[in-house]
């Protein structure tokens, strides 16, 4: 695991400590990793979102059903 060294402004750094105090997380190290991996997540469901729109916009109306957008991107939240 490659270690780094990076600086926080004081209220994130509070709000971090108010989470690892809350024993929700041993370290500022494993609360930091899980909000990337959370925000990586993220982008991928906003691609997801993003590419669909773009084909919707050039293509017009989709035939895919309410039911089977919603499915797909249940299943796009879920991994």
């Amino acid at each position: 695991m490659s270690r780094q060294s990076i600086s926080f402004t004081e209220p994130n750094d509070e709000w971090l400590k108010a989470q690892v105090n809350g024993k929700e997380y041993s370290s500022k190290s494993e609360l930091v990793n899980d909000l990337i991996r959370q925000a990586r997540k993220q982008q991928v469901e906003i691609d997801w979102v993003r590419t669909k729109l773009e084909k919707a916009e050039n293509r017009g109306f989709t035939n895919e059903s309410k039911n089977e957008i919603l499915a797909q991107s249940k299943t796009l939240l879920n991994g």
